[in-house]
Parts: structure tokens; sequence; C-alpha cells
């Protein structure tokens, strides 16, 4: 509602509507209420009979002049059962009210009147304002500063706004802990909303509604600028194996800058390693585009992504985004199984055995209980055949599973390779062949649930012909790093059009519902209707199930119209593999959040620990070794967290700027495990600048959720009045009439003025 609507609303109904809508409507009769029913019928009869009297006057005439007349008088008798409105508020002195101030950096913004936000949130919540001392009159007023958390604002001092981050709920949790106990009748907030501090929003404020605190919200800033090019968002993998080819998602949000061209750059520790130029599009407000970063050593990289700054740019400080990447070496391990000698096997190892950071461990049945061993660390390894332990299956990080039947393995061996996946955290890929998926009997399977399509029940006609299709990318597989065959988009394309087409003997069923397609075969010859898909992917558990449902992608290999230096097959599969392993975790692990702060903004580093089953450990003792910019090694002794089994937590502050490399040391009796490396970067960027315009929607959502009202900065003074109505704290239930509202009056006015002019009008009066 505007604020012409409600000024309008207020004097026809005596209070504004935020009071009607927190308050309870009852009635309290200045008479018996059947005794005012009584008169109600009886002036009721009086106005009939009076009305039948009259003589020359039509039944419309009647019918107009008793209804106006018999209104008038209900409105009489209804002032009779004295309608009130019965209103919470606090008791004067009596109770706490809190008021948290923005002072992160993107409220060192120009932009509210010419003065920074920071200024004008200051005037207005000054300790001499006329707003804090009007609050301090019904309330002991506490001042609180916040950016990652909230802390008590020490006589007056003035804000930096300094802060790299914005934690509305850490910020609300701190201030309700600090004021455990005592009456606390609202809260107030004054922000610009650029909240990413990445806690659970949600669950603060269901605390807040738990206890009946209303937080109030008072925003700052533009909703939108004039002028402006923003980096809003980075997306880019936390992990990688050393020799992988990066894409980096870009997300730019433009303002008022379409039609014109920016630079976009990549650097890595501070090394320029990839750059584009792009145009802006005339319309929409967020430009998406990807980046690809060619291949780095292992080590820590800090990735930063800059938009050069065009001419009249309001915000500069968010045309830059930083994040961190982890680049690994191998080798990763991964189990490949086949159940017969088949070209599919000798071509995949062959194009991934020049890649040092992958080992494909090959296992080939040859006859009954007998296999080739390929790739294995020594002569015990696999032995057997298939691992039949869960610890000796979770050691790979991503199993292929070629043309083999289920009835090879036993139903405990089908039950691990689903928890391989749901579990470990693996990735498994099961392949097309005549004894594969659903041919092979896999439906119902256990290991059937992991795979992202489902199998139909195995019919027992192994005598199907083949399809041969046609292999294209979907919308998703275009923009998919692992199949990215060249680094132009157009010559990618023309790349996959050119391939040969493959066959497939396998039928594959519906997708499941959290599947995604990246490549589809079309049946050559016939209509675009018969695609169906070949490359699917599901997230299952902690890892994730993959189908290729092609028996021959050797034949890109084979290609005749391609040079012999073509390499597509072996950097289809090399990327495959690497997509595959990237994420599956280790049995130690450890990262911090949020992965980026500011110097001095405490952290939560958090590790998991699990044994070789993948099984959460409770009982280790684990250490954090934080390795700051300048070499010095800090041990941080992590404590068991009640979250998940195996996790384990702990508070860090970092006050130098630079990049933190993160490892955790798990022991557990006299064994001793060392995790991955992570890392933490430390700046005062400031990225809550990246989306700097005042988040005006979020700030009614916090309002609207714990009963509280949102302002403007201009309008913050009304809250003098409104924070007076609340259900916390100690309260007071004032009754205010309703009876002698101005609407009232009006109303009987209009009625009794309409009957009048009706008499004038047909001449009875």
């Amino acid at each position: 509602m505007g604020a012409a609507a409600e000024s309008v609303f207020t004097f026809l109904f005596k209070y504004p509507p935020r009071l009607w809508q927190r308050g309870d409507f009852v009635l309290a009769p200045v008479i018996p209420a059947p005794v005012i029913a009584l008169l109600g019928l009886g002036a009721l009869v009086l106005v009939v009979v009076s009305y039948r009297r009259l003589r020359g006057v039509s039944l419309t005439d009647r019918l107009l002049l008793g209804g106006w007349r018999a209104l008038a008088l209900a409105i009489v008798l209804a002032c009779l059962l004295r309608p009130m409105l019965i209103l919470s508020t606090a008791v004067a002195q009596r109770n706490v009210l809190a008021i948290l101030l923005d002072d992160s950096r993107s409220m060192r913004l120009a932009d509210v009147d010419g003065a920074s936000r920071t200024s004008a949130m200051q005037r207005a919540f000054g300790d001499s304002s006329a707003l804090v001392r009007g609050l301090s009159d019904r309330f002991a007023v506490r001042i609180f500063r916040f950016a990652a958390t909230a802390t008590p604002r020490a006589g007056g001092t003035p804000l930096e706004a300094g802060g790299a981050r914005t934690d509305l709920a850490s910020a609300l949790d701190g201030v309700r802990d600090e004021l455990a106990g005592m009456p606390l009748a609202g809260v107030i907030v004054a922000t610009d909303g650029a909240d990413n501090g990445g806690s659970d929003l949600a669950s603060s404020l269901r605390a807040l509604e738990a206890r009946r605190v209303p937080v109030h919200t008072v925003g700052v800033g533009q909703e939108r600028f004039a002028r402006d090019v923003a980096v809003a968002e980075v997306s880019a993998p936390p992990t990688v194996l050393a020799g992988s080819t990066i894409l980096v998602d870009v997300a730019l949000g433009v303002r008022g800058v379409g039609g014109e061209r920016t630079t976009l750059t990549v650097e890595a520790n501070g090394r320029i390693v990839a750059t584009e130029e792009l145009r802006i599009p005339d319309r929409g407000d967020v430009v998406r585009t990807k980046l690809r970063v060619p291949p780095l050593a292992a080590g820590t990289y800090q990735l930063a992504v800059r938009a050069r700054p065009l001419r009249g740019d309001q915000v500069p400080d968010n045309n830059v985004f930083a994040t961190m990447l982890e680049v690994r070496d191998g080798p990763v391990r991964v189990l490949y199984l086949e159940g017969e000698p088949r070209s599919e096997f000798a071509f995949l190892r062959r194009a991934v055995a020049a890649d040092s950071a992958l080992q494909v461990v090959g296992l080939v049945r040859t006859a009954e209980h007998k296999f080739l061993r390929l790739g294995v660390r020594d002569s015990m390894e696999l032995l057997a055949g298939f691992p039949t332990r869960r610890e000796e299956l979770f050691q790979f990080h991503a199993v292929v599973l070629g043309s083999i039947e289920s009835s090879f393995f036993t139903g405990e061996q089908l039950r691990m390779l689903s928890d391989f996946v749901s579990r470990r955290g693996g990735t498994l890929l099961a392949l097309g062949g005549r004894a594969a998926l659903a041919e092979g009997g896999f439906a119902e399977t256990p290991m059937a649930e992991a795979l992202p399509v489902a199998l139909a029940r195995a019919t027992g006609d192994t005598g199907a012909p083949a399809l041969t299709l046609a292999v294209h990318p979907t919308a998703a597989g275009r923009v998919h790093a692992a199949l990215r065959l060249r680094d132009d988009d157009a010559a990618n394309t023309a790349r996959w059009d050119s391939l040969p087409t493959l066959t497939s003997v396998n039928r594959l069923g519906a997708l499941r519902s959290g599947a995604t397609t990246l490549l589809t075969g079309h049946v050559d010859g016939l209509d675009t209707s018969t695609d169906v898909p070949l490359l699917v992917f599901q997230r299952y558990g902690r890892g994730m199930g993959v189908v290729f449902g092609v028996q021959d992608s050797w034949l890109w290999r084979m290609d005749p119209r391609a040079p012999v230096e073509d390499a597509t097959h072996a950097t289809l599969w090399r990327q495959l593999l690497r997509w595959m392993v990237e994420g599956v975790p280790d049995q130690v692990d450890i990262a911090a959040t949020p992965s980026r702060a500011g110097p001095n903004e405490p952290v939560s580093l958090r590790a998991h620990v699990f044994d070789s089953t993948f099984a959460g450990v409770n009982g280790a003792s684990v250490v954090a070794r934080v390795t700051t910019p300048t070499g010095a090694l800090i041990d941080v002794p992590m404590e068991r967290s009640a979250r998940d089994d195996g996790s384990y937590t702990a508070r860090y502050v970092a006050a130098e700027r630079g990049t933190y490399a993160l490892s955790a040391v798990a022991r557990v009796g006299r064994d001793s495990t060392r995790s991955t490396e992570g890392a933490l970067l430390v700046d005062d960027q400031g990225a809550d600048v990246e989306q700097a315009e005042l988040r005006a929607p979020l700030l009614r959502r916090i309002a609207d959720e714990t009963g509280g009202r949102y302002y403007p900065l201009a309008d913050a003074n009304r809250l003098i009045e409104d924070v007076s109505y609340t259900e916390s704290g100690v309260t007071q239930r004032d009754a205010r009439d309703l009876w002698d509202a101005p609407a009232v009056f009006l109303v009987l006015v209009l009625l009794l003025g309409a009957e009048w002019a009706w008499r004038r009008h047909r001449g009875l009066a």
C-alpha cells in the first residue's frame, strides 16, 4: 500500500493498516447483545411499516428509501456493540530493543542522495538522532554492528564499512544469543540486504518467529543502479586434476549498458590465463558466458574474473570476483570391468594411457574364473576377480562396467556397487553392450537404482538388431566441459556433426527425475522423434551414476576421414573420466565455510573422517593444519560435530590477507590419515559488493516471516510508533474503540444524505 493510500486508510479507520493486521477484532456491547438484536428487529419492522403506509410512492422508491434508512439504523445499532481493536504493546522501559547496523563493504556505496549508505544510515540511527531518542524513551536500546557476525557498538563508535561479507543469519543468531534471558521486544536491521554469508537464514528466522520476536528491516540504497557492470557469479570446480581444462561459468549483472562491449579476463594467482571480449545485449539484466582456462600445474590458485569497467560505472568494485581452485596431482584410479575381450576396452585404455593423472585398472574375464589384469598395483590385487569386500572396491574413485551380465556378480557385490555410489561417493559408468544394462539382467538389482535410466526386465531376446545412431550433444552437453572437443563453439559443433555413427543394442528406459542427458542418438534415416538418450547422468547419494549406451565409441578413433593425428576419441575419454572422478571424496577431507572471508572474520573449518568402508568415524582425534600466506603452520584442534557421523568442526580467524592452505590429520588409535588440501581466500575486496543493489524483496521476506515490517530508510522514523506493538517481551493489552472512526460517521452522512436527496428528487420532501 502506498503512502497516500495508507494515509487515507488511517484517516477513515483511525489506525494504520499495520495495526489492523496486528490486532484482534472484538465486540464489547454497551448493553446485552440480545437486547441490541431485539432493537434491530424492532427498527426493521418500524421501517417496513412506515414505508408501506406511504401513498402515491412507487415500489422502487419505497425499497430505496427504506433500505437507506434501515442501513443507517443498523450502523447506529452496530456502534452499540462497541467494536474494538485489541493490541499487544510493549510496556515502556521494561523491554530491550536491538538495532543492527550493517558494517560491510557494500555500505560504502554513495547512492543515497549523493552520500554513502553508511553516512545516511548513521544520520538516521546516530545516538543523538530523533529516531534513536524516540526509541530510547520506550526501550532499553542495544545497538550492534554486523558484517560476518554481530558485535555490540561501543559508545557510538563510527562504522567503518569494512566487512568483506554480510551474514544476516549469523548476525541475527548472535544478537538472539547475546540478549538471551532479556525481554526482547523486537529487532531492527538496517542494511542493503547484500547477504552472502552462506548461513541458513530460514532457520534463524524460524527461531525468532518461535519466540514471537518481530524483525523490522530498514532498506538502505538503490534497488536498481542506473549504469553498472558486475561480475555477479562465478562457477568453477573447486578441485581438478592436473592437466584438466577448466570451464568457468560467469554471470554478469548489467544495468544501462546494452550494446556496449567489455573484456573479461581470468587470472590465476595474478597471471592472465583466459580473455574474452563480450558484447552486452541490448536487453536483459544478466549475461552468461563461459571462459575456457587451459590446464594448470598442480597447486592452489586464486582465480579472479574481471570485467573491464565501462564509462560511468556506478560500482567499479563489483567488476571482479575471486574464488579458489585446487589443482591436484594424480594418479586417480578407475576400475574397468569387461565380461569378454572387446575393442571398446582396448581403445579406452589406450586413449588415457598417456594421462599421468588417470590410472585405468583393467579387469577382463577371459574364461570361467579367469581374468586378465592390467594396471594393478601388485600381483595380489584383484587376483580373485572383482572385489568381494568394500575396502577393496572403495579404494577406486570410479568404476566402469562393460558388457558383463548381472549373474556374474553376487547379491552382495551388487549392493557394494550401489553403496560405492551412494555412500563412498564414487562414480559408476555403465557402458552399452550385449550383456549390459537391461539386456544383461540388471533391472531390479540393487545397482539399478544408482543408474539415471530405468531398466526394463530382460525378455530373453538377445538377437535384437543394433541401432545405428548419429550422436549429438544436447543443450546441456554443448556447454559441458567433458564434451568440448574444440575450443571454439562453432568448431566444436562441427566436429560433433562430422563424427561417424555408432551402434547400440540396449534399449534404455525412462529417465529418472533427476537425470540429465548430455548426448542423444538419432536413428539414421528416421525423423527426429526417434532420438534416444545415450549419455545420461544423475546424482545418487554422495556420488553419481552414468550410462553411456553405445558399444563402439572406438569407431571415432578409426574414422577414415579424420587425419592420423586426430585426438577426438582420446580427448573425449580423458575428459569423461576426469569429470567422473572430480569431487569424489577421500577418506579425510577439509573445507572452509565460507571459502572466502575478510581479514579478522571468523570461518568454520569442517572435516569429514571416514574409515575404509566410508562409514563416518566419530572417535578420531582431528587437527586442522592451516598454512598462512607467509608460510607459518598453525594447528587448530577440531571437535566432534553432531551434524553428521564423522564430522568435525573448528572456528578459525584469519588475520593476514592472501591464500591459506588447509589440511586435516585424523588419528584413530595408532593410525593417522591426512586429508587432501583445501584452501581459504582472505581479502578485503568485499564479496558483498558483487550484488550490491538494495535487496528489498529479501528484507520484506525477513519482516513478513517474523511479524515485522519493511521500511525504506526515508520512512524509518515510523519505527518509533510501530515497534511498540509486539507480543514479545513484557507487554500489555490495549483496547482501542472503533465505533467513533470517521468512516462510520461518513457512511451515516452518505446514507441519510442519499435518502434526503432522493426525496427532493422525487418531490417527496
